[in-house]
């Protein structure tokens, strides 16, 4: 099964946009960020947006220079790619499949840390006579961000089930449900808060990644980019001490973490609260976890040909980076 050429068409503009010019933030003391999703706007997500909305992520980052934290939201992973590429940003926070993918496909980055670990998702059936099991996938419509980890574990559970559907269709979140909703899909690839939501209304999981395919759950990444580091090479030890203070900060005041995940990711607190989960938040840069998830992922893009020359982990580390 392969990932649409449509998608690895487009991201062969990775290569060539990164070869343009660059408005990088230089001496200004302005840290550009992309993240993915936010629902309130251009707001830093998960444990580091929680410590800056605390007033303590610019005093944690001072030691690099950084003076102003300008943030960007994506919709998804191929979206930040590009930005990545045109310069408009310095560091990326988002899924492993699309910095994995851009780095594969020649995006000048660095890889920083893993900011989230054991990312859950979901493959959502159409009510009314709808699939009831993966093997029921075969000849049906998908929809799915393409490009994106949710993705990846879609293509894997597939796979692993000898499944081939008639056409796997690029989807943002909205637009999934939307289809199952009017019976145009017959499942959909949806994010644990979403796939909860979605089941609260009534709709059922036939293949969830946590319960039946640990081995695909995803992880989401810090990287920052080559330009950037060049000028700014403290940035990787201080940005890291910055997340792992994060995660601590949030494990420590759950209530108001959740709160806060909630408010930026726009879902009712019930359904932030079953899907939020502590150990989600990682103690360290690289867990050793999250590095088996990672690498095995990496592995099956190779496969799928979207990455299209191999390259290890130690690789794409950040100068002072250690895995």
């Amino acid at each position: 099964m392969r990932i649409p050429r449509v998608l690895a068409a487009g991201l062969l503009v990775l290569a060539a946009a990164a070869c343009g010019s660059s408005a990088a933030a230089g001496g200004s003391g302005t840290l550009r960020v992309g993240v993915i999703g936010s629902a309130v706007g251009n707001k830093l997500t998960r444990a580091v947006g929680f410590l800056d909305e605390r007033g303590e992520l610019l005093p944690a980052l001072k030691a690099a220079g950084v003076t102003r934290i300008k943030v960007a939201t994506f919709q998804n992973g191929p979206d930040l790619n590009q930005a990545l590429a045109g310069g408009s940003l310095d560091i990326g926070m988002y899924g492993d499949t699309p910095a994995l993918i851009g780095r594969g496909q020649g995006l000048p980055t660095r890889l920083v840390s893993l900011n989230s670990v054991r990312l859950d998702a979901a493959i959502v059936a159409r009510k009314n006579g709808g699939p009831a099991s993966l093997k029921d996938l075969q000849g049906k419509v998908i929809g799915v961000q393409t490009g994106s980890y949710i993705h990846r574990y879609l293509l894997g559970a597939l796979q692993q089930a000898g499944v081939k559907p008639k056409q796997i269709i690029h989807m943002y979140t909205p637009a999934i449900i939307a289809a199952l909703e009017k019976g145009s899909i017959d499942a959909g690839g949806l994010v644990s808060a979403d796939q909860a939501a979605e089941e609260a209304k009534g709709y059922r999981s036939i293949d969830v990644a946590s319960r039946d395919h640990p081995g695909l759950l995803g992880t989401s990444v810090t990287v920052v980019t080559e330009k950037y580091l060049s000028g700014h090479k403290d940035i990787v030890k201080v940005w890291q001490q910055a997340e792992t203070k994060a995660s601590q900060v949030a494990k420590a005041n759950w209530v108001g973490y959740t709160a806060y995940v909630a408010k930026t990711g726009g879902y009712a607190p019930q359904v932030t609260l079953k899907t939020t989960l502590k150990d989600q938040l990682p103690d360290e840069p690289f867990p050793a976890d999250g590095l088996t998830l990672l690498d095995g992922t990496k592995t099956f893009l190779v496969q799928q040909k979207l990455v299209k020359k191999d390259y290890t982990l130690d690789s794409w580390l950040a100068p002072g980076a250690k895995a």
